[in-house]
């Protein structure tokens, strides 16, 4: 069996070539911003094969415990991945089920994203069923399926971007998931930028300008997540974002959210929040988020999930603006 778990991972796991900055052909800034981009790629997709090798999600999570706090999100992210392609080949949701019933709970921000990576592989007929999934962050599926195409489909989805399309999925309204792909592209734009803020910046003014305000807040979330810049880089994308200081401001947020209820908060992440969010800690970014997350999703035109960013952004920034010298 153990010669079977193997044959399925080199089967179904991806090349950690494809994770390289010279492959992907982004930025290089430096090689500490190389070598760390790249090291959440291997990261991921060891998680990856981690949820596909292992015999039961239990396990899974025994191995992903392993990987150091810094990059243990990213292993758990490449997990909700890897469940899902490999709960496609069975017809069921024992993988993904179990690691968000699992220590997988303190990651689901990731794992959530990690699903959305799978989507973007899988044909829809195989794609995951969401319902069981949580109505507010399961947005974040779409997250994921951003960051997978402006990451690997660079060209089309960066370079030379192509109208927002509506994107029709289970878990909501069209004309928002649209907006939550850019928010996954923005992420994306962190690792393409090479983590360096005026090229980054310079990517996203590349779009439209509707477009910009939900590509600052997945920038935002990236670069308090994976890092990589140091205090003066991101007082300066801070100043760069302009009216999106709000989006930028929110994204951190998330970031700081994930990273406390994982257990997996870095010194980055203390610098990041304390310059991107007020001044504040990451406990008390992540406070905000957890006191304004919705407790239903009622319907509407406006889906909880955006209201939740909204609110976060609107308090968040009061003393940003503050700190950062900014008019509102």
């Amino acid at each position: 069996m153990s010669i079977l778990r193997a044959l399925r991972r080199r089967v179904l796991t991806p090349n950690v070539r494809e994770t390289q900055l010279e492959t992907r052909g982004f930025h290089v800034k430096d090689p500490a911003a190389k070598h760390q981009l790249e090291t959440v790629g291997a990261t991921f997709l060891q998680g990856y094969a981690y949820a596909v090798e292992a015999r039961s999600a239990a396990e899974a999570e025994e191995w992903l415990e392993t990987v150091p706090v810094a990059h243990r999100g990213f292993a758990y992210e490449g997990a909700g991945m890897g469940a899902v392609m490999l709960d496609s080949l069975t017809g069921g949701s024992k993988r993904l089920t179990g690691l968000l019933e699992g220590e997988g709970a303190r990651h689901d921000y990731m794992i959530y994203v990690g699903i959305g990576w799978a989507m973007a592989r899988l044909p829809r007929f195989l794609w995951p069923d969401i319902a069981a999934t949580d109505p507010v962050l399961r947005w974040l599926i779409l997250d994921g399926y951003g960051f997978h195409q402006a990451y690997f489909h660079t060209d089309s989805h960066v370079r030379n971007p192509h109208p927002a399309h509506p994107f029709h999925w289970a878990g909501g309204t069209d004309a928002y998931s649209a907006r939550v792909i850019d928010q996954g592209i923005g992420r994306a734009l962190w690792f393409v930028g090479g983590t360096d803020p005026d090229v980054v910046a310079g990517l996203i003014g590349a779009f439209p300008e509707d477009r910009h305000g939900d590509l600052w807040a997945g920038s935002g979330l990236a670069c308090t997540y994976a890092g990589s810049a140091d205090e003066n880089e991101l007082k300066r994308f801070a100043a760069l974002a302009g009216p999106h200081l709000p989006n930028l401001a929110q994204g951190s947020a998330f970031a700081s959210e994930a990273r406390v209820k994982a257990g997996t908060t870095i010194d980055h992440t203390r610098m990041a929040a304390r310059v991107l969010c007020g001044g504040r800690t990451p406990e008390n970014a992540a406070a905000v988020c957890r006191d304004l997350r919705p407790a239903h999703c009622d319907g509407g035109d406006t889906p909880a999930f955006e209201t939740w960013r909204r609110q976060i952004a609107a308090t968040i920034t009061v003393p940003l603006y503050a700190q950062n010298g900014a008019g509102a």
